[in-house]
């Protein structure tokens, strides 16, 4: 979940990448119960589209058509011919997130926030770093510290893939220590972390077993390719039903039982930090159920 300018906090499930260049996504994206659109004017738009997607996004942003949706931009990355440009008009556009591909140290992080305040982004426009490189994995602690500006990851597995010359397979083992390394950091920082894409949209089943992956690691939620790939997204990142009862259920054990020594909920001893862990839970499933009022 991300935390809003007010202090609430809001699920991110399902953040689904949509190419700028496509007017037709765009639209479609007004009714899709995805919690956060990516407006990509990077890897799915052509060299000679990106100067008109970058004007689409930021339209898009500005139109107020979105509803509660995390609104974010992608540019291209730092060192390209496009990102100045990309930076420029996605501060003026004031998204919640400008998303950058490719960060590798704390010194780009400076680098970019520098470069948003100087076009005058608001305060509300935070800054997300794509972690999808060695380099960037070794780096990830102080890239997570570098600006408080900065407030989350978003998981490149694709091209940690290639670079790693490893392969897709199911379980993601190649990539595992990767996810390891970047989640350690974004918990350590305190930021949110967003799961790589998952790249065959027809194979159901391996989709819904990495979500599944993805929130028992820790991940807040799941990039998406496809808009069929948004309901199983929600369904894995938020609490089942089961879940909520037994937070709630804990929750009231253990404040039933202070004061007694040793505190148990269905035959399991309770601490704090189950207790801090149940509350977290109640908390995902109020955002979550507050943004389907």
């Amino acid at each position: 979940m991300s935390a809003s300018p007010t202090g609430e906090f809001k699920p991110l499930r399902s953040v689904l990448y949509m190419p700028s260049s496509n007017a037709r996504a765009l639209e479609k994206a007004k009714t899709l119960a995805a919690d956060a659109i990516i407006f990509d004017l990077e890897d799915a738009v052509a060299p000679d589209a990106k100067p008109a997607a970058r004007e689409a996004a930021a339209a898009a942003v500005t139109s107020g058509e979105y509803g509660e949706r995390h609104l974010i931009i992608r540019v291209n990355g730092i060192g390209t011919e496009w990102h100045a440009d990309d930076i420029e008009v996605a501060a003026a556009a004031g998204p919640d997130v400008v998303l950058v591909p490719k960060v590798n140290s704390a010194e780009e992080v400076h680098q970019l926030v520098a470069a948003l305040e100087a076009a005058g982004a608001p305060e509300k426009t935070t800054l997300w770093a794509m972690v999808e490189t060695p380099i960037g994995m070794l780096n990830a602690l102080s890239i997570a510290q570098a600006s408080p500006r900065l407030t989350g990851f978003v998981m490149g597995t694709n091209d940690l893939v290639k670079e790693l010359y490893a392969e897709h397979v199911p379980g993601r083992q190649p990539v595992i220590t990767g996810l390891g390394l970047a989640l350690l950091a974004a918990r350590a920082a305190g930021i949110v972390i967003i799961d790589g894409v998952y790249n065959d949209v027809k194979n159901i089943e391996g989709y819904l077993a990495e979500c599944e992956q993805g929130r028992q690691m820790g991940f807040d939620g799941k990039t998406l390719i496809h808009p069929g790939q948004v309901e199983g997204a929600n369904t894995a990142f938020a609490p089942s039903e089961q879940a909520v009862a037994d937070a709630r259920g804990l929750i009231q054990a253990w404040e039933d039982g202070q004061g007694s020594g040793v505190v148990t909920y269905n035959g399991r001893m309770v601490e704090s930090l189950h207790v801090e862990s149940a509350q977290r839970t109640l908390q995902i499933d109020a955002a979550i159920r507050a943004l389907q009022a």
